[in-house]
């Protein structure tokens, strides 16, 4: 039998044996266990087994200095060296130069656009066609204006390829020649004179009756309508006929959403673009006759007087001739007409649409069939001497009905003449709000404002905080105020003051407004107030104890607080 016999290793005898200090160190520290193995116990054989402490694995011992110096300047690890060494800063210097063609490179943010000119406004409102001169075109020079707005007579509507009528247009296309202002013209498209080609053509051939409300084999009117604002029949007898005629006598209502007419009236715009006019606005477009339903008028729940009767015009509701249903539609189609003749055409409205429902797509709600909508009373509530009604939700529900993504029309001729207001801040406040100031230039908002303030508008409605930024109110009682701001901009802050006396305000809801803002203009007559506060452009004012000044506008540039 085989027996194992171990020996202990004793600590005490390594060290006598192998001494201290230098190579003999390193072997002292070697745990080795010794094994002696008996073999055949009849001859005396034996074997010895020295293994390794640590599971059986030789200790690793590194190279001494002195020995790695032996190979420093071996040609083979120098060149090693070099190769590492050049290796790391041309891939560093790689990584730099890549880093600065990846900014270099990268995708510019593309800048604000512009709006289109019939947003940027202001327009001037001229008079008739006819009544055009020279001086216009510095007039609208004056206001600064992207457009000038002439009228062009119904009686012309349907007339404008007559040699006569185009000259007339081609020499009001010349006026403007070289100046920064385009044209734009009032329409009225929805009558005709009993002498025109379109009547003549229905009387001669029933098929074309079509393009007219032309009622035959009646004894009577058809209906119970009354011209508009008047109290006699809206209907004339042509032969054994009836024809509607709402507006003049002797001029015939037109269906809008005819055939004939589309193509009739579709040619008078592509004409009129074709001869350099840029854009139109359509009158009388509530009045527009889209239905063959033929239903007598109800009166109205609530007439504007009691002593009206059955032959009065204000004694109906109207529901049977105005707004009808699909007016959007046809007028959008009329839009797309313009837009295909010329990309920066447009056409729009000359009167308030009172019910914006109407003049939306069937199919888009929301999506107005006109470019600048006309809507709401707020220009005649602002220049009132006591407003009736809080101004700030005045605005905020005009806004609101119109659509709150819609481009306004503000018609400035709506200021009451005697109005105890500055003009010029009435023009400057009106400037900053989402829309396009229509200037009428024989009213206070042209006569009273002078052209420096107008130039201060131009700039103002550049910026891109106005032109693309957010719309915020603020109820600051008796004070009417909102912002204008774009992210990465510098925001407007606009105050009027409708009052007789000089206010200061609160402002509801302003986390990120400053404590203070900076002064960029201010209308003509604010420091004329003897209670009013002087303000200086470029200063600095504090905006919770800022004073502003009796029926005057104060605009602020301000950056926003950003929130912690």
């Amino acid at each position: 039998m085989v027996q194992d016999e171990k020996l202990p290793h004793i600590d005490g005898a390594d060290e006598q044996m192998l001494g201290s200090g230098g190579v003999e160190d390193k072997l002292a520290d070697r745990r080795d266990e010794v094994k002696f193995i008996k073999g055949d116990h009849q001859n005396g054989d034996a074997k010895i087994d020295i293994g390794m402490v640590n599971g059986g694995k030789p200790a690793f011992t590194g190279m001494s200095k002195e020995e790695l110096m032996k190979y420093a300047n071996d040609p083979f690890w120098v060149r090693l060296r070099w190769i590492f060494f050049v290796g790391f800063w041309a891939i560093w210097v790689g990584m730099l130069v890549g880093a600065i063609l990846i900014i270099v490179g990268a995708p510019k943010c593309a800048a604000p656009q512009p709006l289109q000119w019939y947003k940027r406004g202001p327009h001037a409102k001229f008079a008739n066609i006819e009544a055009a001169q020279p001086q216009d075109v510095q007039a609208a020079k004056k206001l600064h204006a992207a457009g000038a707005i002439y009228e062009l007579p119904a009686a012309l509507t349907y007339n404008v390829k007559k040699p006569e009528v185009e000259e007339q247009i081609k020499r009001l296309v010349a006026q403007y020649q070289g100046s920064d202002t385009r044209l734009i013209l009032d329409l009225t498209p929805n009558y005709v004179a009993k002498d025109s080609q379109l009547v003549q053509d229905a009387i001669a051939d029933p098929e074309k009756r079509s393009a007219f409300v032309w009622v035959s084999g009646k004894a009577s009117a058809p209906t119970n309508w009354l011209k508009v604002g008047g109290n006699w029949s809206a209907w004339e007898q042509v032969g054994d006929s009836y024809v509607l005629s709402q507006f003049e006598e002797g001029h015939y209502d037109l269906k809008m959403n005819s055939t004939l007419i589309r193509n009739e009236f579709g040619g008078v715009l592509r004409h009129l673009v074709g001869l350099g006019i840029d854009g139109f606005r359509l009158k009388n477009t509530k009045f527009f006759v889209l239905s063959d339903n033929l239903e007598d008028e109800v009166n109205s729940p609530v007439p504007k007087d009691f002593n009206l009767g059955p032959n009065d015009y204000g004694f109906y509701d109207h529901k049977q001739t105005t707004f009808q249903s699909g007016l959007g539609d046809v007028l959008y189609d009329y839009l797309s007409i313009v837009k295909n003749a010329s990309e920066e055409g447009f056409l729009s409205v000359a009167e308030d649409i009172i019910q914006p429902q109407v003049y939306q797509l069937s199919d888009v709600p929301g999506v107005n069939g006109i470019d600048l909508p006309m809507y709401g009373d707020f220009v005649k509530v602002l220049s009132k001497s006591k407003p009736e009604k809080s101004l700030q939700k005045d605005l905020e529900n005009t806004l609101f009905q119109a659509g709150n993504s819609s481009w306004l029309q503000w018609n400035l001729a709506d200021f009451y003449v005697d109005t105890p207001q500055d003009p010029s801040a009435l023009a400057m406040f009106i400037s900053l709000l989402p829309g396009v100031p229509i200037v009428a230039v024989d009213a206070i908002a042209y006569q009273n404002v002078t052209e420096e303030t107008y130039r201060q508008i131009e700039q103002l409605r550049k910026s891109a905080s106005y032109m693309h930024g957010e719309l915020k109110l603020f109820e600051a009682e008796p004070l009417i105020a909102f912002s204008r701001i774009k992210s990465g901009n510098p925001g407007y802050f606009v105050i009027f003051n409708p009052t007789e006396l000089s206010h200061s305000s609160n402002y509801t809801n302003p986390p990120d407004l400053p404590e203070k803002m900076t002064v960029s203009y201010f209308s003509e007559n604010y420091n004329n107030n003897e209670d009013a506060v002087k303000v200086a452009h470029a200063g600095k004012v504090n905006l919770k104890g800022l004073k502003v000044a009796p029926h005057s506008t104060i605009i602020l540039t301000y950056v926003p607080v950003k929130a912690e």
